[in-house]
């Protein structure tokens, strides 16, 4: 009963969250990665607003296991609109050569926030929507209890999972049939990356999305290499 009520108090703050935004603006950007939280926020937020402008920040771009989670959500959310761009995280990996050769044209990083204010403008949209939740962590956690209804922040970014658990989301996919998030090696993922993991899920299910990862990054076969070596001696 416990647990019941707490789903339901969960579901009901994110409504009101949400809400809440849509009294303010009919079209909203949410960062789109694929992953668990991502899935339930845009069945929530198709439901509600006018548009929904979709960022997918990608690692590398047009990855098979990636495009399907795409291509499903543009055939179940007409209004969802989807654009892809570079992950802020490659200026970093870019400019200091992990896994490729140094690129000396990149004089600094570029952050989340840069890419925030970025998508705003293109968008003339001034909400941003992320999968934060308290339970991701003190440092969200005491974030999130600073902002209005501990979601919304001053900069108008949103989270409307803020209350979430990882059993509701899981809970609420399963519930209302959403794609079952990509999971690496048995766990939920946070993205692609260099990782063990990620590599050998790939290796696995999807060699052609690897194939495309180790062209961009080559020197990222040592991954693979290094447990290969490992489990062969």
């Amino acid at each position: 009963m416990a647990l019941l009520l707490q789903v339901v108090n969960s579901f009901k703050h994110a409504e009101q969250v949400i809400n809440t935004v849509s009294l303010k603006t009919d079209r909203v950007i949410l960062f789109y990665s694929a992953c668990k939280d991502s899935i339930v926020l845009l069945d929530l937020l198709a439901k509600k607003f006018k548009t929904v402008e979709c960022v997918f920040m990608y690692f590398v771009k047009d990855l098979e296991h990636i495009s399907k989670y795409i291509k499903w959500s543009q055939t179940n959310y007409p209004n969802a609109r989807f654009i892809q761009i570079p992950h802020y995280g490659l200026s970093q990996i870019y400019k200091n050569g992990i896994y490729c050769t140094p690129n000396k044209n990149i004089k600094r990083k570029t952050t989340l926030s840069d890419v925030d204010e970025a998508v705003r403008i293109k968008f003339n949209c001034g909400y941003t929507l992320y999968g934060w939740k308290k339970a991701d962590g003190l440092n969200r956690m005491m974030a999130l209890r600073s902002y209005e209804l501990e979601a919304i922040s001053k900069t108008n970014k949103v989270y409307p999972l803020s209350n979430w658990s990882k059993a509701d989301v899981l809970g609420y996919i399963k519930r209302n049939r959403l794609p079952q998030p990509i999971a690496y090696g048995g766990k939920r993922s946070n993205g692609v990356g260099f990782n063990l993991e990620c590599y050998l899920y790939l290796r696995e299910h999807y060699p052609n999305d690897l194939k495309k990862i180790l062209k961009e990054f080559p020197l990222s076969e040592r991954i693979l290499y290094e447990y290969d070596n490992k489990i062969s001696n």
